[in-house]
């Protein structure tokens, strides 16, 4: 049985294969999901998604308004009709 910190399911089991024939499990923490824009859907760039403790808060998203959760075509549109109004 593995360790208990390797139990958890927040960590994504890898099967190798090892020389002598038998299978050995190996542990790698999951990767998050890419940003997506919350209007449009499409992956936001320029937006870190792994290990975020390494990065200040200027190099996880843009630094504009609405920076990572909207897109920049989408700001574009929101700020057009935001001015119409």
């Amino acid at each position: 049985m593995p360790r208990p910190a390797l139990r958890s399911r927040s960590l994504r089991r890898i099967y190798v294969k090892l020389p002598s024939g038998k299978t050995a499990i190996h542990y790698e923490r999951k990767k998050n999901d890419i940003s997506k824009c919350a209007m449009c859907k499409k992956p936001l760039h320029g937006v870190k998604t792994n290990f975020l403790h390494k990065y200040g808060k200027s190099e996880k998203r843009p630094e504009r308004p609405f920076g990572g959760y909207l897109c920049s075509s989408c700001l574009a549109q929101l700020i057009k009709a935001m001015v119409r109004q």
